[in-house]
């Protein structure tokens, strides 16, 4: 005789923070990781590719940046999965979703550095805004993250744009 396989009933999800709050603060959310792995691309990319006298601080430094923003990925990733929602994961929802243009060639060491600059403040502007959806539906995990997204960005910028000066 054959066993019958019970159904398994999921719960709905109910932390406090509506469906439509929720599709609002993983919508941004997904923004935010498009672009947070954008720019990790990118600084990875000049991190490999970047030349000239200033060859080892920047390295060394594109490495810092990248493996802190490699990490974050994940975070962003699975805040998205809590509040319900699946994380974009392919490079066509990534190029659908980010703001950060990507250059066509390498740039000089300059311009790599100038390039990660807005790309740094990109990243903060879309966590700048995923955190208005956030506190608007008192979704502090959230906010949180973005918080700390937002430290991390706007000091990125702030030293990469010191190296311009």
């Amino acid at each position: 005789m054959a066993k019958t396989k019970k159904e398994v009933t999921v719960p709905r999800i109910n932390i406090g923070i509506s469906d439509k709050d929720r599709a609002a603060v993983a919508g941004e959310l997904s923004k935010l990781l498009a672009d947070s792995y954008t720019l990790y691309l990118m600084t990875h990319n000049f991190h490999w590719n970047v030349t000239g006298p200033m060859f080892n601080a920047l390295h060394q430094m594109f490495m810092e940046q990248y493996t802190e923003e490699w990490n974050a990925l994940d975070s962003i990733a699975e805040r998205i999965r809590a509040l319900g929602h699946y994380a974009p994961g392919t490079y066509r929802e990534y190029g659908k979703l980010s703001s950060i243009a990507e250059p066509d060639s390498v740039p000089e060491a300059l311009e790599m550095v100038r390039l990660l600059v807005a790309g740094n403040e990109s990243v903060a502007k879309t966590a700048r805004a995923a955190f208005d959806k956030a506190d608007a539906a008192n979704d502090q995990p959230t906010a949180d993250l973005l918080t700390q997204r937002l430290d991390v960005h706007e000091k990125n910028a702030w030293m990469l744009r010191s190296l311009l000066q």
